[in-house]
C-alpha cells in the first residue's frame, strides 16, 4: 500500500486533475489524498465570515462562485454530455446543505462543515474523473476515521480501529479520501489547520503500515532556503527525519509541521515530488544517515519575545514550572527558549491572549514584550559550522540564539524586517561561496 497526496495546486483545475490522475492510475494498490482545488479554503473561509457578521447573501453570493467553479471544471473533464449532467447533480447535491445553512442564523458549530466542502467536492470530482477515465476508485470519507481526542490531536490507533470498523481500504485498489477534514472530539466536523493534508496522509500511511508516502506539490522537494526570497536555492535529494521536522516546524512550507512523526514512529520513507516535474528527484525523508554539513534553512513570520526577568531565578528551583505552567494554561505553545541567570527570554507565534499571559507573568517578575520579529532555523550538522553561522548573521540584530538539543539545528531570532538579508547571508554558507574567514571573537565552542 502508498499514500499519495496531492496538493492544491495539483488539483487546481481540470488540466491538473488529469495530470495528476496520470500520476494515480499507475498505481495498483494506494490511497489518494485530496487538498482542496487551489484557493478554495480561502473563499469559503470568506464565506463563513459572512456568515458569521450577518451577511448572509454575501455569504451565498460567495458559495455560488465556488460552486461555478466546480461546476466548470467539471464541464472540462465530461466533455460526454450523460456522464456531466450525471456528475454535476453529484456536485450541486454537495453544495446544498451548505446553501441551506446560509438561509439561517450563523452556527459556529457548521462553521467546519462549510470549510470541508473544499476537499469533499475536490476529491469526489478526483474519483469520477479516475472513473470515468476506465480506472476504478473507491471513495472514502475521512471524516469517519479520523476523530480527535479529548486534547483534541489525532491518534494513530484509534484510526486503526475506526478503519477497521468501516471495512475501508480492506480490499487492495485505488482509494480517494480528503486531507486536513476530521471530526472533533465531540463529532463535529473541524480540520488539521492549514496545510493538514500532508498530516492526514503520514497518519493514514502509518495506520495502514503503508510502504511509501508521496507528497505531490508544485515544487520539486524541499529546497534548502526558502525559493520565495532566494533564487539560487537547491532541492535537497534526502534528509533524516529529524531535519525534516526541523524544517517543517520552523517555516518549510511544503511539509505541515506535524507531519513527519507517524511516518517517523513507524518507519515509513515520505517522497516529496513535484506533479508537474514527475521525472525530478524530488526529496526522500527517512531514517537514514545523511551527509555533515548545513542541510537548508527556514524561516518563519510573526514571531513575539516574551521576556521574564527575576531575581528568584538564581539558585531556585520549580520558577520554569511556574512560568511554563501559565503558557499551558491559555494553550500557548512556545517555540524558542533561551536561560540565563536571572532571565527567561521565549517566543510565542499565537498572540490572541498576550495581555492575559502578561499579567500573569508579571506575578514571576519583570515582563517585556518584541512582536514583528522572525525565526531562523538552521538544520544539519551544526557544531563544526557554528562559528561560521554567527560570523554571516553578524550584521543583524539577533534577538536570541538557541542550539537544539540533538545538535542538528540553531535556532536564531530576529526583527522580520531583517529576515530576507538573513537568508540571503546565510545562502552563500549552504552554496559554499563567499565564505570570509570568521573573527577570532566568535571562534564559540559549542
Amino acid at each position: 500500500m502508498k499514500i499519495l497526496k496531492f496538493g492544491g495546486t495539483s488539483l487546481g483545475d481540470a488540466a491538473r486533475i488529469r495530470h495528476a490522475a496520470e500520476i494515480a492510475g499507475r498505481q495498483e494498490n494506494c490511497v489518494v489524498v485530496c487538498s482542496a482545488m487551489a484557493g478554495v479554503t480561502n473563499k469559503l473561509e470568506e464565506v463563513n465570515y459572512h456568515w458569521q457578521i450577518g451577511e448572509n447573501a454575501r455569504a451565498a453570493d460567495v458559495l455560488q462562485l465556488i460552486q461555478n467553479r466546480f461546476e466548470v471544471q467539471c464541464r472540462e473533464l465530461f466533455p460526454d454530455e450523460s456522464h456531466f449532467i450525471e456528475i454535476l447533480m453529484v456536485l450541486r447535491k454537495l453544495f446544498q446543505p451548505v446553501h441551506k445553512y446560509l438561509q439561517k442564523k450563523y452556527k459556529g458549530a457548521r462553521s467546519g462543515e462549510v470549510l470541508a466542502l473544499g476537499e469533499i467536492a475536490t476529491s469526489r470530482l478526483f474519483h469520477e474523473y479516475l472513473n470515468y477515465t476506465g480506472i476504478s476508485s473507491g471513495f472514502v470519507n475521512i471524516t469517519g476515521i479520523i476523530q480527535l481526542n479529548a486534547q483534541e490531536e489525532p491518534v494513530v490507533k484509534d484510526i486503526t480501529k475506526r478503519m477497521h470498523a468501516m471495512g475501508a481500504f480492506r480490499e487492495p485498489g485505488i482509494y480517494i479520501t480528503q486531507g486536513f477534514i476530521c471530526r472533533d472530539s465531540g463529532g463535529r466536523i473541524t480540520n488539521l489547520k492549514r496545510g493538514g493534508s500532508d498530516y492526514t496522509a503520514t497518519l493514514l500511511g502509518a495506520a495502514l503500515h503503508a510502504g511509501s508516502i508521496e507528497i505531490w506539490t508544485d515544487i520539486d522537494g524541499l529546497h534548502n532556503n526558502d525559493p520565495r526570497f532566494i533564487q539560487d536555492t537547491l532541492p535537497i535529494p534526502e534528509l533524516s527525519y529529524a531535519e525534516a521536522a526541523e524544517l517543517a516546524y520552523f517555516g518549510a512550507k511544503i511539509l505541515h509541521p506535524s507531519c513527519v512523526w507517524p511516518a517517523r514512529e513507524s518507519n515509513i520513507p515520505i517522497l516529496l515530488k513535484n506533479t508537474f516535474q514527475p521525472e525530478a528527484q524530488g526529496t526522500l525523508i527517512n531514517s537514514h544517515i545523511v551527509p555533515d554539513g548545513i542541510r537548508a534553512v527556514a524561516a518563519k513570520d510573526n514571531i513575539t519575545i516574551i521576556r521574564v526577568a527575576s531575581g528568584r531565578m538564581f539558585n531556585a528551583y520549580g520558577f520554569l514550572k511556574n512560568l511554563f505552567a501559565i503558557f499551558d494554561r491559555f494553550r500557548i505553545p512556545v517555540d524558542v527558549v533561551t536561560t540565563s541567570e536571572v532571565s527567561v527570554s521565549l517566543t510565542i507565534e499565537d498572540t490572541s491572549r498576550l495581555e492575559e499571559v502578561c499579567d500573569e507573568l508579571r506575578k514571576l517578575g519583570r515582563v517585556s514584550v518584541e512582536s514583528r520579529q522572525a525565526i531562523v532555523c538552521i538544520v544539519g550538522n551544526i557544531n563544526p559550522f557554528l562559528a561560521e553561522i554567527l560570523h554571516a548573521v553578524k550584521p543583524f540584530h539577533i534577538r536570541m540564539v538557541s542550539l537544539g538539543a540533538s545538535a542538528n539545528n540553531v535556532t536564531l531570532v530576529l526583527p522580520y524586517e531583517q529576515k530576507v538579508p538573513a537568508l540571503m547571508s546565510l545562502q552563500n554558507l549552504l552554496n559554499h561561496s563567499k565564505i570570509t574567514t570568521p573573527d577570532p571573537c566568535i571562534q564559540l565552542q559549542a
